[in-house]
């Protein structure tokens, strides 16, 4: 089954991507110091994503989702094969998109458009992480607006949902950059870091961001530059 994943995935632009949905490889190749690229994940990319895994397991531990029948332990070391097997059924089942971020040539984290909805209501909930090495750098905005556009333009979703919690003060501005609209608080609704938490919902909809999110977030970083430079 892994290596039917390492074939299907590799052929991003070709006849099982079209039939599938898999979006193939995004990029901003000028808008930070680096390119930022969302492309889907490789058997290859096993070792950089466990060593960073392991290298931010205490940077990641307070925001990483877990499993209440299991230990703290079991929950948190996820395997890299058992992660791009599952995200391969999520794919193949039209309910999950899923890509490395990746920021010149290293490996920076990870972002998913899951939990998809079609017929009457065309959502879905947006997630990820990122190297702490690289927060802070626009890389995380930069992504997520290239996939919501994606998700607005290409897979026909009107409405894409973040749930993040309420002292995550640097996700919630991400989402504030963005335009992503906080819609109210969502109690004990997911269970992270050994608990049950609340979220803050943040939402945007198709019509929010018909002049595209990534031409926003460009246009307000230049002149955020611009300032401060």
């Amino acid at each position: 089954m892994i290596e039917m994943t390492s074939r299907l995935w590799l052929r991003h632009d070709g006849h099982v991507a079209q039939k599938h949905g898999w979006p193939g490889v995004l990029r901003e190749p000028a808008l930070l110091d680096r390119p930022v690229v969302l492309r889907p994940a490789r058997l290859a990319d096993a070792h950089a994503w466990s060593e960073i895994r392991v290298r931010n397991a205490a940077w990641l531990r307070p925001w990483a989702g877990t499993e209440p029948e299991k230990s703290m332990y079991e929950s948190s070391q996820g395997s890299y094969l058992r992660m791009l097997a599952g995200t391969y059924r999520e794919h193949l089942r039209r309910q999950g998109l899923s890509w490395v971020i990746t920021f010149g040539d290293e490996l920076a984290g990870q972002l998913t458009v899951g939990s998809i909805v079609r017929g009457s209501n065309r959502s879905a909930l947006i997630g990820y992480w990122i190297d702490q090495k690289f927060a802070g750098r626009g890389i995380v905005p930069t992504a997520l607006a290239m996939a919501v556009d994606h998700s607005f333009r290409v897979v026909g979703l009107h409405r894409v949902e973040a749930g993040i919690q309420p002292e995550n003060h640097a996700s919630r501005r991400v989402m504030e950059k963005l335009g992503f609209h906080e819609e109210g608080l969502r109690r004990g609704s997911v269970h992270i870091n050994g608990a049950w938490r609340d979220l803050l919902c943040y939402a945007i909809t198709a019509e929010d961001a018909q002049d595209g999110l990534l031409a926003r977030w460009r246009g307000a970083f230049l002149a955020s530059k611009s300032i401060t430079g």
